[in-house]
């Protein structure tokens, strides 16, 4: 299932692209909006949970995807290709951290595949509703900002 999303948006100068945190960021709410995606309903729910984990995090259009940030960098980004459920791409930003150290994350369910040391696949709804993955993918995410 390949999924149309909408032509890039061209980053302004906002306080997302400055270092402040943006928490519910306008150009997130038109991508969504204009993005048809037959899961659109359930990223926008995972979005919402994001935000919600911590009042730090806010949001902007990085990689041209919804992506989520800390005052310290970008952590999270939608991988709206995705064939199975919903995922969502967990990341230390754009900038190479070799200093860090290996990540403790509970993932009790099974939702995390690693990428790299720095970089994990958070899948939810492949084998149940998305909504009974929430709980667990809320605590991976309140756990991976304390981490970076």
């Amino acid at each position: 299932m390949i999924a149309k999303r909408p032509k890039p948006i061209k980053p302004a100068a906002t306080p997302a692209t400055s270092g402040a945190v943006v928490r519910s960021d306008p150009e997130v709410v038109a991508f969504l909006r204009a993005w048809e995606h037959p899961r659109k309903e359930e990223y926008s729910l995972v979005r919402s949970l994001i935000l919600d984990a911590d009042t730090h995090i806010g949001e902007g259009i990085k990689w041209n995807v919804p992506s989520f940030r800390t005052k310290k960098d970008w952590f999270a980004t939608f991988h709206v290709r995705a064939s199975k459920g919903v995922q969502i791409i967990l990341h230390l930003g754009a900038k190479s951290r070799p200093q860090l150290g290996a990540f403790v994350i509970r993932d009790p369910k099974g939702l995390m595949r690693w990428l790299a040391k720095d970089r994990a696949l958070v899948t939810l709804g492949l084998n149940c509703d998305v909504s009974d993955d929430l709980a667990a993918f809320k605590a991976i995410v309140r756990s991976w900002i304390k981490q970076v």
